[in-house]
């Protein structure tokens, strides 16, 4: 009698876990086929996620976890092995759960029906050699808006990433990989895949289905084109974490958005990380910076989530994109971060720079200077263990192009004058050291100063006097910048030909120079 009344409770029971659950396992794919077969054994302690739970896989590489519709399970990369790729080189690494698929009224498409649940979701890994010496790249905002601001990004960034990539070993483009022209973003990750290199890539808030009524729905596009927007991987002894750091609808007013998290989220990235090694770099990458001196570009209470899910770890490192400036910012104790030393964040410059804007080179391609002075470009990452160096890259420049010089190009003597030498060093922060030296003299110490760059203005103020419009796009108005170092003439300079050299030194120790050359004349009398 209660085996019968048993049963079928145990039946029913079994039935809702069936359907609310997913399992399977991560396993080596010996043959490379994507499929797991007898011979193929699982891999152990891998994470797997739903996007809010983070488990690992037992001695067999078997998972389980609860999901949910519209939720995306995903395996997190360990080091030592790698993801297979599709035809674009992006890691697949996830299967969406979207039974119903994405909203249809959406004007960009999302993700069609998935329809039910397979019995076992696996996840393919091949082992491979992984050095703890490793460099990335680093894309800050792309950010096409048309067809032809998509060719510029080709020919002026992906053409000659193609040969100055060197060793790095795979990229991740910080949002904004178009700009609101979603049906641009296929054509983008065609663009992409002619690096030759796996490419992790970040949502922005140019990315977002504006459609969505909450934010859970602002991605269906980005999800259907590139994957889940919040996930990680393990490189050598580095975690990357990518996070979607934009609340759209913003929640204060269901107007536009904001910076910050959703709960499930800020689940997701502390039970990730209570998994790592606290011998790792943790890198976490997200679009909107979290430095603001009020709340109105980002909740400062999940940046205080942040920080403390990562103050247990002495090495952490933070990317962001979105201001279409450069610079380094550092958290300390009066900003709510509790670790061992500073928590840095880099804030990278864009590759489409002022947004493909100002004057054309000699190729068609736009000068699209940066309001802060800096030059359209790209980064560098080197990783060494659990250490990390950056490093700029100006488009269309040589390597050593780190620094950009202003100064009059004739003053008068005796050399007494209010005109500066200034010094806009792309990657440089308030820490760094800055020092010039006139015809070969002693190197003197120049002054940190956050004011406009006086080369951008010009390129901007030339737009405002012209008798006749130029092609393109005016250049945004100068703003102040992070990087600028200012030096006098001093007034014993003699009449003739002068030249100044500047030496700036980073914050890993790499050093840069730059000269220009000037006159001192003698003053025209007015009779």
């Amino acid at each position: 009698m209660n085996i019968k009344i048993v049963l079928p409770c145990m039946l029913i029971s079994a039935m809702a876990f069936s359907q609310t659950s997913v399992s399977g396992y991560v396993f080596e794919d010996l043959n490379k086929n994507n499929k797991k077969e007898n011979r193929e054994k699982g891999i152990e302690n891998v994470a797997v996620s739903n996007g809010v739970q983070v488990v690992l896989t037992d001695k067999n590489g078997r998972y389980s976890l609860p999901i949910q519709e519209d939720q995306t399970i995903f395996v997190i990369k360990p080091s030592g092995y790698k993801l297979p790729l599709n035809s674009n080189n992006l890691p697949q690494y996830y299967y969406q759960y979207k039974p119903k698929g994405s909203p249809e009224d959406f004007k960009y498409k999302g993700v069609l029906p998935t329809g039910t649940l397979p019995k076992e979701i696996n996840f393919a890994l091949q082992k491979q050699e992984e050095s703890k010496n490793f460099d990335i790249l680093v894309f800050g905002d792309p950010q096409p808006y048309t067809e032809k601001e998509l060719d510029y990004f080709k020919r002026a960034i992906v053409k000659e990433v193609k040969e100055t990539k060197k060793n790095a070993i795979f990229g991740i483009s910080l949002g904004d990989l178009v700009g609101d022209n979603l049906s641009l973003q296929k054509p983008y990750a065609d663009v992409m895949k002619e690096i030759g290199l796996p490419w992790y890539n970040v949502m922005g808030n140019h990315d977002m289905n504006y459609e969505a009524k909450e934010d859970m729905l602002s991605d269906e596009t980005f999800e259907s084109n590139f994957g889940p927007a919040n996930y990680s991987f393990n490189y050598g002894n580095v975690h990357f974490m990518i996070l979607d750091d934009i609340l759209y609808p913003d929640p204060r007013d269901g107007k536009g958005y904001w910076g910050g998290f959703r709960e499930d989220q800020i689940q997701f990235i502390q039970n990730d990380l209570k998994l790592v090694d606290k011998n790792k770099l943790i890198v976490v990458s997200f679009h909107i910076p979290l430095e603001h001196t009020n709340e109105d570009n980002f909740r400062n209470a999940d940046r205080q989530i942040l920080f403390d899910a990562l103050s247990p770890f002495s090495n952490a490192l933070m990317l962001s994109a979105h201001t279409h400036i450069q610079q380094q910012i550092f958290y300390g104790k009066p900003q709510g971060w509790n670790g061992s030393k500073d928590l840095h964040e880099y804030n990278v410059g864009t590759t489409c720079g002022d947004w493909w804007s100002g004057t054309s080179d000699e190729i068609g391609l736009p000068t699209s200077t940066m309001r802060d002075g800096t030059a359209k470009g790209y980064s560098f990452i080197s990783f060494n263990d659990n250490q990390y160096k950056v490093k700029y890259k100006t488009a269309g420049k040589p390597e050593d192009y780190q620094i950009k010089l202003y100064l009059p190009k004739v003053i008068p003597f005796p050399s007494k004058t209010s005109a500066k030498v200034v010094a806009n060093f792309f990657i440089g922060s308030k820490k760094d050291k800055v020092e010039y030296r006139i015809d070969g003299g002693k190197w003197e110490k120049m002054e940190y100063n956050e004011t406009i760059d006086p080369n951008f203005a010009q390129s901007v103020f030339k737009w405002d006097t012209t008798q006749d419009l130029f092609p393109g796009r005016r250049p945004s108005n100068p703003d102040l910048s992070k990087h600028i170092w200012v030096g006098g003439f001093g007034n014993k300079l003699t009449l003739g030909k002068h030249k100044v050299e500047v030496r700036a030194s980073d914050m890993y120790g790499n050093q840069f120079t730059a000269s220009e050359n000037f006159e001192v004349k003698d003053r025209i009398v007015i009779p």
